[in-house]
C-alpha cells in the first residue's frame, strides 16, 4: 500500500487529495466536514484512512475548494456538490479497479452529502450530521433542547460542578429554571433538516447513519431526527472526533461494516 499525493480540477481550481491505495474493488471517499483539511481533526482522517487500506480498501481524500492546498473560493458545505463530483471522478481514475465507493462524511460533510443525495455514491455512512440554523447576523447558532439538556445532565454528573454547587459558586436558582425550560422546550425540524430528509430520501442506495453520544452536534441531530430510524447506530462514549481510542475503533468497525457489506 502506498499513499499518493495529487491535484485535479473543479470548475478551473486545483483541489489536492490523497490516495491510500489497496487492491479492493470498493473503495471508501473521505469528505471533510467544515474548514477541516483532508487530514481530519489531530490527523484522524489520515490514521484512519492508513488503517482502512491495510484491511485492503483504497481510501480517497480531498480539500475542498478554499480549505488546506486547494484552490479557488470556499463556498461553505451546502455548495460542496462539484467539489465532491470532481473528487469522485479523481478516485477513479487513480484507482480504476474501483467500482463501488462508499462515501463518508462527518458533521457538515454529511450534510452535503445528504443534500446532494448522495450523487455518484453506492452506499452512505453519515456522522453527525449538521442540522443547526443560523440564528442572526453574529451567525451564532440553535442549540437543539435535547443538547441544552444533556449540557446541564453532564454539569450535574461532574464531581466539580458538584462541589461549585454545594459551595455556592453556582446560582443554584438559575440552574433549576434553565432545567425546567429546557424540559419544556420541543424541539422542531430545521429548514436544513427539512431539505437533508428530502435529498437523502432520493439516495437509492444502502444509508448508515453514526452518532457520537456526548457530542451536541449529533444531539442536535437526534433531536430533529425520526427516532425510529433503524439506520441508526450510536457509540455511547464519543465525542464529535472519535477521539478517544475506544470510539475510533467503533469507527473503524462501522467503517469496515460498510466497505464489505
Amino acid at each position: 500500500m502506498k499513499r499518493l499525493h495529487l491535484t485535479f480540477s473543479c470548475s478551473n481550481s486545483a483541489l489536492a487529495g490523497t490516495l491510500d491505495t489497496a487492491p479492493s474493488t470498493t473503495g471508501l471517499l473521505i469528505v471533510s466536514g467544515g474548514n477541516d483539511t483532508r487530514a481530519g481533526a489531530f490527523g484522524g482522517q489520515a490514521e484512519m484512512a492508513a488503517r482502512i487500506a491495510r484491511a485492503g480498501f483504497p481510501v480517497f481524500r480531498f480539500d475542498r475548494r478554499g480549505i488546506g492546498d486547494s484552490c479557488g473560493e470556499n463556498r461553505g458545505f451546502r455548495r460542496s456538490g462539484n467539489d465532491v463530483a470532481a473528487a469522485l471522478s479523481a478516485f477513479g481514475a487513480m484507482a480504476p479497479q474501483v467500482t463501488r465507493i462508499v462515501g463518508f462524511g462527518n458533521c457538515d460533510a454529511a450534510s452535503a452529502l445528504m443534500l446532494t443525495s448522495g450523487a455518484g455514491f453506492d452506499r452512505l455512512i453519515l456522522s453527525n450530521p449538521w442540522v443547526e440554523e443560523a440564528s442572526g447576523p453574529e451567525d451564532q447558532t440553535i442549540m437543539a433542547p435535547q443538547a441544552i439538556r444533556s449540557r446541564y445532565l453532564e454539569k450535574l454528573k461532574n464531581p466539580e460542578e458538584l462541589k461549585r454547587l454545594f459551595k455556592g459558586d453556582v446560582n443554584f436558582t438559575k440552574l433549576v429554571r434553565g432545567l425546567g425550560t429546557a424540559a419544556k422546550i420541543k424541539s422542531k425540524a430545521t429548514s436544513l433538516s427539512a431539505e437533508m430528509t428530502a435529498g437523502l430520501g432520493q439516495f437509492a442506495g444502502p444509508v448508515k447513519i453514526l452518532l457520537a453520544m456526548k457530542d451536541r452536534t449529533a444531539l442536535n441531530f437526534k433531536s430533529v431526527w425520526d427516532p425510529a430510524d433503524a439506520r441508526i447506530s450510536r457509540c455511547a462514549g464519543a465525542d464529535h472526533s472519535y477521539s478517544h481510542p475506544d470510539a475510533r475503533e467503533w469507527l473503524y468497525q462501522q467503517l469496515l461494516l460498510g466497505l464489505r457489506a
